[in-house]
């Protein structure tokens, strides 16, 4: 049975599912997969004609966790060896 991601109830994980990858509402369709076609440019309207299960909603949980995850990351850029 999938989980919801903590925080966003339309992100779901399994165990057994894309190895345990965020996915949207327990489809096999991974947030990151999301995340990078939003990335590489595709509209909405791209996205949700080539997968329809995909709504308004899922894009903004998505966006929304990974500004999550981006705040509890960050890039420290290391001196170049001289």
């Amino acid at each position: 049975m999938p989980q919801t991601v903590p925080g966003f109830d339309r992100l779901t994980v399994e165990p057994d599912k894309l190895g345990g990858q965020p996915c949207v509402r327990g489809y096999r369709f991974s947030v990151e997969h999301l995340l990078e076609l939003l990335a590489a440019g595709w509209t909405f309207e791209q996205v949700h004609a080539d997968f329809p299960f995909i709504e308004p909603e899922d894009v903004q949980q998505a966006l929304g966790y990974a500004a999550t995850l981006a705040h509890r990351e960050f890039y420290v850029p290391l001196k170049e060896p001289a």
